[in-house]
């Protein structure tokens, strides 16, 4: 249970990073919202990896650090294809705010890559 409520914590920056920078690319750079909902899902990828393997999972199943990082942006590219998914249907079919699809799409996302993480990954 505090590994789910760290995991929360890092999420919800995580978060902040990814939602930050798909407002920010889409709407001051004017990228396309699925392209910058991939590049900022990456950068809150790697935010989350860096601070779940330092604060809430620091025991992995395997040795080797590459491996890990490896299998967990496997997960993490799986989740990019649900976060994809939803965004679009969401926005595009629903007709659903894409900053507000993104908070639900997150909300999805988010369990996904908790579970799959803490099952697949680490101790």
């Amino acid at each position: 249970m505090v590994q789910l409520l760290r995991y929360c914590f890092v999420g919800g920056f995580a978060f902040l990073v990814d939602a930050g920078g798909l407002y920010v690319l889409t709407e001051y750079a004017g990228m396309y919202y699925l392209l910058s909902a991939t590049v900022s899902f990456i950068a809150g990828l790697t935010v989350n990896y860096l601070l779940s393997t330092t604060w809430i999972f620091r025991k992995s199943k395997l040795r080797s650090r590459w491996a890990e990082f490896l299998i967990y942006s496997v997960i993490g590219v799986i989740g990019l294809g649900l976060n994809t998914i939803m965004l679009y249907f969401l926005t595009d079919i629903i007709h659903i705010y894409y900053m507000l699809s993104k908070i639900i799409t997150a909300a999805v996302v988010m369990l996904w890559n908790f579970f799959a993480r803490k099952i697949i990954l680490f101790k």
